[in-house]
């Protein structure tokens, strides 16, 4: 911090410092969130609204009683008007939350050529499209570890880019489990390439909090194909020790298989905790992902 002759802060200063770094963020704002609009606007296309007959206490419509219905359902009052019985419905009402996470650790920075995203750039993206779609759809959205409450309004898209701009979040490769509302559900975004223990401990403490989940892997193409040929020194992202391959054809089966082990690994917790588990690279389109992301999360619950 800046001090003047005296040794006291520099105020003055460190304003404009804070001021200047506003401003940096607001310049990137609109470019995150001009792409999240445009990607869930591709997507809304293809889905329907999350309105559901339910128990809640807003009005829905009309309609005629069919063999079947409680006589609970009758809308006396409507049914006077007019020679048909009439029930009325009301809206599903899952007073749900969404809380969002996407891994910001040093391995998302990757991206094997120029012209591709990288890894976080893109579970950037799916975050804020994501988040564009629930809350047009009602929904309450918030970021986990943000410590800020769900809330579901403009102001809310602007505070999430903000929040994932900052980068301030904990760069962990999985997310602290944090005390959240039951019912609730949960998005993890990231390359979930961590042990596949870490990510069951992870996903049981929270789907044994009653949350439903959702787990988004995001990969480089380069990630999956290993497409490399003769020697190469891999050097690792998150302080590993570089691993030099004499040929690195010699392995590609090997590693390929190791891959689609761990892919399968994840699939199968996401199963056994009644989770879904999207896979996405970043040289596809990101609707492709989102569209499969937002599905599943208007499922109804399986219990």
């Amino acid at each position: 911090m800046a001090r003047d002759p005296i040794g006291k802060p520099d105020l003055a200063a460190t304003a404009l410092r804070a001021q200047h770094r506003s401003e940096a963020l607001a310049a990137r704002l609109p470019p995150l969130l001009v792409a999240a609009e445009r990607v869930a606007a591709t997507v809304a296309q293809g889905v329907h609204g999350r309105r559901r007959v339910g128990t809640g206490e807003t009005f829905w419509q009309y309609r005629r009683y069919e063999i079947g219905d409680s006589a609970t359902m009758i809308d006396w009052r409507q049914s006077g008007k007019t020679q048909p019985v009439f029930v009325r419905e009301n809206e599903w009402e899952a007073a749900q939350s969404v809380w969002l996470w996407h891994d910001s650790s040093s391995s998302m920075d990757y991206r094997s050529v120029q012209g591709l995203p990288t890894k976080k750039e893109r579970a950037e993206l799916l975050i804020m499209a994501l988040a564009v779609l629930l809350v047009r759809g009602g929904e309450r959205v918030a970021l986990l570890g943000s410590g800020l409450p769900p809330s579901g309004n403009k102001v809310t898209l602007n505070r999430l880019a903000m929040r994932i701009l900052e980068d301030t979040l904990p760069k962990d490769g999985l997310p602290r489990v944090e005390p959240l509302p039951r019912h609730a559900q949960v998005v993890l975004i990231g390359d979930l390439l961590s042990p596949l223990p870490d990510i069951h401990k992870t996903v049981a403490a929270l789907s044994g909090r009653g949350l439903r989940g959702h787990l988004v892997q995001i990969l480089d193409p380069a990630e999956e194909t290993l497409p490399f040929d003769g020697r190469v020194e891999f050097e690792g992202m998150e302080g590993e020790d570089e691993l030099l391959i004499p040929r690195v054809e010699a392995v590609r089966q090997a590693y390929m298989e190791r891959l689609e082990a761990h892919r399968d690994g994840l699939a199968a917790l996401a199963r056994a905790a009644g989770w879904s588990f999207v896979t996405h690279r970043t040289d596809r389109p990101p609707q492709t992902a989102l569209l499969a992301l937002y599905g599943a999360i208007a499922q109804e619950p399986t219990s």
